[in-house]
């Protein structure tokens, strides 16, 4: 199925846990508009599961060396396959069953034709999108940085 890793491919393109958190962190409209033009080609699919619930967040406490539950995160999961058998799920944080949805139907396509452009594409350009969100999160974090002495 897909490595976890890089792919597994010698490539560039993502394995299947990575291709699934960028697509649950993508922008929606790009996410949307990839599920649109993938669904022409996927024919008739059964919707398993798509719904909202909860998800408790786990933490540790370092100090005590013990878990906790932080408190919940509302979500969004669509579950779907086509009459061949192959299955796509989707999960994002909010009450956007549309995305969670479109999601799956992308991760459908993927365990169809890992190797697809478009899909290819989509994750590359949002692969970039994000790691630039996150190079300025963590730029406006470093610029908080106090440097402390100690005595």
């Amino acid at each position: 199925m897909f490595n976890e890793a890089n792919g597994g491919n010698g490539q560039d393109r993502p394995g299947h846990a990575e291709a699934l958190n960028l697509l649950a962190r993508a922008r929606p409209e790009g996410l949307k508009a990839l599920a649109e033009q993938l669904l022409e080609n996927l024919g008739d699919i059964s919707v398993i599961e798509n719904r909202t619930g909860l998800v408790m967040v786990p933490m540790r406490d370092t100090v005590e060396n013990v878990d906790f539950h932080l408190g919940e995160v509302l979500v969004s999961q669509a579950h779907i396959m086509d009459p061949s058998g192959h299955v796509g799920y989707g999960m994002v944080t909010g009450r956007d069953l549309e995305r969670a949805m479109a999601m799956a139907v992308v991760d459908l396509a993927m365990a169809i034709d890992p190797a697809a452009a478009p899909i290819s594409e989509f994750l590359a350009s949002e692969r970039d999108h994000l790691a630039r969100l996150d190079d300025a999160r963590m730029r406006r974090v470093e610029a908080t940085r106090v440097e402390m002495e100690t005595f």
